[in-house]
């Protein structure tokens, strides 16, 4: 057993650093939502819809949003139509935590970590409210494409740029490039 350690030793400190990183920001993150009543939107999602907004109308676009009383929905409205509805899970919160925990495992130098995450952080924000902002613009003129769209085109969007940051983590900062 001993020499199993020893040989599959870096990879079990990846899974450890990795899990460990998850389950304390996971943990944290749940603690943040525990404050909301189950009626009512977190401060994060609030905040993601209305840089969606701001988004748009930036772009002269009729987009607004409207918080559902009593409910833990934001409606998402185009030209006047109700075009989606976000949920705390929209705000790619848990997205980040993945992405930090990835970064993590595969540590560099600490400012560079550091760094990286903040950077890689933000930028998966921003893209994020991009997505929700082309996805509203999409449901509206395609709603009959609603299930393709939200649970295929818009996720393989927003991790498709989580595992490009990653590679890019791996190959270029991490204790591990070469």
């Amino acid at each position: 057993m001993k020499i199993y350690l020893i040989l599959y030793r870096p990879f079990l400190i990846f899974l450890a650093k990795f899990f460990l990183t998850y389950l304390v920001l996971g943990l944290i993150y749940q603690a943040y939502l525990m404050r909301f009543d189950h009626d009512a939107v977190d401060s994060i999602t609030q905040f993601v819809s209305r840089n969606t907004a701001q988004l748009l109308t930036s772009f002269d676009v009729d987009f607004y949003v409207n918080e559902i009383p009593n409910t833990a929905n934001i409606l998402l409205y185009y030209n006047g139509q109700a075009v989606a509805r976000m949920i705390e899970g929209c705000n790619a919160v848990s997205v980040i935590i993945l992405f930090i925990s990835f970064v993590v495992a595969f540590s560099g130098r600490l400012k560079t970590t550091l760094v990286f995450i903040l950077g890689g952080s933000i930028l998966i924000y921003i893209l994020n409210v991009i997505r929700i902002a082309l996805l509203c613009l999409a449901l509206y003129w395609f709603p009959e494409q609603q299930s393709f769209l939200h649970q295929i085109v818009f996720p393989l969007f927003i991790y498709g740029v989580v595992f490009i940051l990653w590679v890019i983590w791996v190959n270029k900062f991490s204790l591990y490039a070469k």
